[in-house]
């Protein structure tokens, strides 16, 4: 029997202090896609820069001693919120008309996936949120469909979908309860 590794998470509501480990550990995660112009480091850290001055702003990072090994971050959205202009069809008013928390991203390391890492990061990342809804999305294609029913396996159910961007994939749109 393997043991899960020694992990400790820490949480910032800064982005400045968790920026380069981001970026670290995001180039690793998505090293397979980063010569599509969408998952591109460059592309990602505009995407982060702009979500991390947004309100509500939390990075949640998984260290092995002083190792990154895996991240999440996102912020609050609110009624109105380009994410939900995107969304199609136009998700229920139960869903918008509260704020909810946007997980931007989440990813771990090639090494530490398959060790329930990816599911502590994501608990302690609503652990003190006090939005009622978490939304995410997903490339159904990521891990051959695997991520999206994993999401589902964690309370998720998809209300649409979204193209964030004329670069990026067609990505369903996902949402659960916080607690």
């Amino acid at each position: 029997m393997t043991s899960a590794p020694a992990i400790e998470l820490r949480s910032f509501t800064e982005l400045n202090a968790a920026r380069g480990d981001l970026l670290d550990v995001y180039a690793e995660v998505r090293a397979p896609l980063l010569h599509l112009p969408n998952y591109a480091v460059t592309a990602f850290g505009e995407r982060l820069d702009r979500h991390g001055y947004e309100p509500g702003f939390q990075a949640v990072l998984a260290y092995e001693g002083n190792h990154p090994v895996g991240y999440a971050y996102g912020n609050r959205i609110e009624s109105g919120d380009r994410y939900w202009q995107r969304t199609d069809p136009v998700p229920p008013e139960k869903y918008t008309t509260h704020p909810t928390v946007a997980l931007k991203e989440i990813g771990v390391r090639p090494g530490w996936r398959g060790t329930g890492i990816a599911r502590r990061i994501h608990d302690e990342f609503l652990a003190h949120r006090d939005e009622p809804y978490v939304t995410l999305m997903v490339n159904e294609a990521a891990g051959n469909g695997k991520v999206h029913a994993l999401y589902r396996s964690w309370g998720y159910e998809d209300i649409g979908y979204s193209q964030p961007s004329p670069a990026s994939p067609r990505l369903t749109v996902m949402i659960r309860q916080v607690a």
